[in-house]
């Protein structure tokens, strides 16, 4: 046993130094999408133009869990949304104000401004926002997406089709062409 230390102990330093002390490898695609806050997303945009998604949730929200443990786990749509958005999660709820530019928006009792202008004033839970990268609305969508479903959102927005047909065109025709495996 006392012979086999040392040829146990080089096993274990050359495992760490592998892997534990590996750099993070950065064109990797991400396991998880990566979230930040709306103010972060709109500091990004000054500099490298993006689309942005919004994930409108509450913490009661049972639909708003079912989408973060299932949807925003497929790995079709982690890919798509770290690639061509920035993702935000914003908490309908949240009691802090958030600042824009020269805009700030506050808390209204339960509801947040920022919220209520993001849904046309037709607060949903979850609801996902599409905004362009000018920080211009696309389109809000109420309601919980399995991620197939999903996945054909985000690309009908995140590659323009919406300015050149209907989703239900898209869908039928142009989506199952471009993503035959999904």
């Amino acid at each position: 046993m006392k012979n086999q230390f040392p040829l146990f102990s080089t096993i274990v330093l050359a495992i760490v130094s592998l892997t534990g002390f590996r750099s993070d490898v950065s064109d990797k695609p991400a396991d998880t999408i990566q979230w930040l806050t709306i103010e972060q997303a709109y500091a990004k945009m000054k500099t490298e133009p993006r689309k942005i998604l919004i994930d409108v949730y509450t913490d009661w929200c049972g639909w708003c869990k079912v989408m973060d443990k299932e949807t925003f786990k497929n790995k079709a749509v982690v890919d798509y949304i770290n690639k061509k958005y920035y993702a935000v999660k914003l908490d309908a709820e949240q009691k802090e104000a958030i600042t824009l530019g020269d805009k700030k928006f506050v808390s209204q009792g339960r509801t947040h401004e920022l919220l209520l202008a993001l849904t046309n004033n037709q607060p949903s839970y979850p609801t996902t926002v599409f905004l362009d990268d000018q920080f211009q609305m696309i389109q809000p969508l109420p309601g919980y997406m399995k991620a197939k479903e999903f996945h054909e959102v985000i690309t009908f927005f995140g590659e323009d089709y919406h300015k050149k047909e209907p989703f239900e065109t898209y869908k039928g025709k142009t989506y199952p062409g471009l993503y035959p495996t999904r």
